[in-house]
């Protein structure tokens, strides 16, 4: 099941889109920053997504007619669920992204908010442990893996 989800992004004081795919566990699939929000991005986004992750089960997207529209070129329409909140697992994955944005006093071109969007989504995919779906002993125990795996990759 993957969701997916566009948001506004301000570059260099332009309106960019950044494009997200979330799988059913919360891992950030797939980035892709556009310039227009339409159905030639929806459907190269759908496609770059397809060629690397495969066909999806269902697609769960917010009511914008563009994903209607790309699903049904690429054949996948029956596919699409959309909902008041069946996307909010989506919309949650944007907050992380929002607050180092806001850190970073925001992006000046379009090739560095794709690099750093790519990026920072591994880096939250490699550290994001469901909390609630473990104990603390477990969770303490999968984020001390994670982090001594993350410190033998960059240790040299």
């Amino acid at each position: 099941k993957w969701h997916v989800d566009e948001v506004f992004v301000k570059v260099n004081g332009n309106r960019h889109y950044l494009w997200r795919d979330v799988d059913h566990e919360g891992e950030v699939l797939e980035v892709v920053v556009t310039k227009r929000r339409n159905k030639q991005a929806a459907v190269k986004f759908l496609k770059k997504l397809m060629k690397r992750h495969g066909k999806a089960e269902t697609v769960v997207t917010d009511r914008f007619a563009s994903y209607r529209a790309a699903l049904r070129e690429l054949g996948a329409a029956e596919k699409q669920r959309t909902g008041r909140w069946l996307n909010n697992r989506v919309e949650n994955s944007h907050l992380p992204f929002r607050r180092r944005e806001c850190a970073m006093q925001r992006f000046r071109r379009m090739r560095s908010l794709q690099k750093f969007a790519s990026v920072h989504s591994s880096v939250y995919n490699h550290f994001n442990q469901e909390r609630s779906l473990a104990t603390r002993d477990t969770f303490k125990l999968t984020r001390a893996a994670a982090l001594s795996e993350w410190r033998q990759l960059f240790s040299g």
